[in-house]
């Protein structure tokens, strides 16, 4: 079976036939990652780049991995050690690497939509691994993985998503997919860090009271504040946001009930997660690295092939 699209830019662009095709073939390929050989030749002789503009680690070695267990040749760009901090631009940058016949990019840059201008641009078939605070459509893909994987569905489950949703490219990934598949939604946090006409605009519902939404949902995935990308203050301190906001041990006691805890990472434990709540066995923190490199494997080897202009149907 085939994706209906040629890149993997947002969720946005994606069918839900077409998520559940990678979901589908991401547990395939973590089967793979149980074998004592973890590798597969299926991308054999295609050579992909990891463009990244924006600092990462988790996303940049998952990408890696994901490649190599797929046995696909890897060039690797850093926008800190390349001609790109000599003044090239991102096109001419991107032109030069495919003169060396590149199929695939990776790329995760700064601005929003910057993905999105080089698929009008180039013929190779583009990943978004982050773009501003546009999308992190595999962050989405992998959440929602984990999520089936833990709970056994998408449809009807309730997930809150909590934390700087104004500046949470992995929360906007999140809502389009979890719409899609029929996951009811609640967003949570201070006003502030909240879009105004979110509830509108994106179909979910907005919570302002940490306790209340904890006690509604199923699954809870936890956001780090993004200081980096606010250019205002827009809450009080840490200490106070952490007491309004902050995931401990004491509130989730006080539920009548057990919570999946999730957290796309970096967490920064002790403002929006304590570590006595990230280390627990209700967290799935750590399974979502696992599964974010069968994801990123499912992805990879799904658009290597050419697109199918019918929406697929899942095996």
């Amino acid at each position: 079976m085939q994706l209906s699209t040629r890149h993997l830019l947002g969720i946005k662009n994606l069918t839900p036939q077409d998520i559940s095709l990678i979901l589908s073939t991401a547990v395939q390929f973590k089967e793979v990652l149980q074998r004592p050989v973890k590798k597969v030749p299926s991308l054999r002789d295609v050579t992909i780049v990891n463009l990244f503009y924006e600092n990462s680690t988790r996303t940049r070695f998952s990408f890696e991995l994901a490649e190599k267990r797929l046995s696909a040749d890897i060039i690797n760009f850093s926008a800190s050690t390349s001609s790109a901090s000599k003044g090239e631009t991102l096109l001419d940058t991107v032109n030069n690497i495919l003169s060396m016949k590149v199929d695939m990019v990776v790329m995760r840059h700064h601005a929003s939509g910057a993905p999105h201008f080089l698929a009008q641009h180039i013929p190779a078939a583009i990943i978004n691994a982050g773009d501003g605070v546009n999308e992190h459509p595999t962050q989405g893909l992998l959440d929602a993985f984990s999520i089936k994987e833990k709970t056994g569905k998408l449809k009807g489950i309730k997930v809150a998503i909590i934390g700087d949703i104004m500046h949470s490219r992995v929360a906007q990934s999140n809502i389009y997919l979890l719409k899609k598949m029929g996951a009811l939604v609640t967003v949570c946090g201070p006003p502030t860090l909240i879009p105004k006409y979110i509830h509108e605009a994106m179909g979910v519902e907005v919570s302002y009271n940490l306790k209340e939404t904890l006690d509604w949902c199923d699954v809870a995935n936890v956001l780090r504040i993004q200081l980096e990308r606010q250019n205002q203050v827009l809450f009080s301190s840490l200490r106070e946001y952490s007491l309004a906001y902050g995931i401990n041990r004491k509130i989730l006691d006080s539920l009548h009930k057990e919570i999946v805890i999730m957290h796309p990472g970096p967490i920064n434990r002790g403002v929006e997660i304590d570590s006595d709540v990230a280390d627990s066995k209700q967290s799935i923190i750590l399974q979502q690295v696992e599964n974010g490199v069968a994801v990123r494997m499912a992805v990879l080897y799904l658009l290597s092939k050419p697109p199918n202009p019918e929406n697929p149907q899942t095996p």
